[in-house]
């Protein structure tokens, strides 16, 4: 999944700022725990989603995929006063651990975990979004994109996770897996759409950031 030689994502890391210590806390119990705990966002993507939000000081960040709650955490680090970030996600097992980590961090008034399908929560919450975070099944990245866009602010962002898929993108198209097959599809959607700008920023596993003209 990190396509930078290991030396250059450890000299990187090492010159980026420590992860907050409910952080690091919660990235090794992932690890130590979770299936799958590749999916975190880890250390150097979480100090990149941290910045983003400090840069941007948002009222209302939607993320779309908890997973263990890592990603949650580090983009209310740059909220502005009163924001909040709404974080869905479908699985029930990680539920327990959200939450606790949500209190450990002492972030209850920022961050609010929703359970459910985010094809149907999204429309309960109220917006407008100034971030919008995607980073869950690669096959309804299209889809999601589409049910935030109208929800996000002029001149705010919609970021996915993911969309190198470890360099699989590259691949010939006859062999791309249906997650693969959607991920190149997204790229190209948001490349195309010419009501954002968009930069893919190799980070780790590929960042989409498109900004909503306006």
């Amino acid at each position: 999944m990190n396509l930078l030689p290991p030396e250059i994502e450890a000299y990187a890391t090492s010159h980026s700022q420590p992860e907050p210590a409910v952080l690091a806390q919660l990235n090794a119990e992932t690890h130590r725990e979770a299936e799958l705990p590749q999916m975190l966002s880890g250390h150097l993507q979480g100090r990149v989603l941290s910045m983003i939000s400090w840069m941007l000081r948002p009222q209302r960040v939607l993320e779309i995929g908890t997973f263990t709650g890592y990603s949650a955490l580090c983009l209310a680090e740059g909220l502005a006063p009163g924001g909040r970030v709404d974080t869905l996600d479908i699985n029930p097992a990680m539920e327990a651990r959200i939450r606790r980590f949500i209190r450990e961090a002492g972030a209850e008034s920022k961050v609010f975990f929703h359970l459910g399908n985010a094809m149907e929560l999204v429309a309960t919450l109220s917006g407008p979004f100034d971030l919008v975070f995607i980073d869950a099944d690669k096959e309804n990245y299209a889809n999601y994109y589409d049910l935030v866009f109208d929800r996000v602010r002029p001149g705010g962002f919609i970021v996915a996770d993911n969309v190198l898929w470890s360099g699989h993108v590259l691949d010939a198209p006859e062999s791309h897996d249906s997650e693969t097959a959607a991920l190149h599809a997204y790229n190209k959607k948001v490349s195309a759409d010419d009501r954002v700008e968009q930069v893919l920023l190799p980070v780790r596993d590929g960042l989409m950031i498109a900004r909503k003209k306006g």
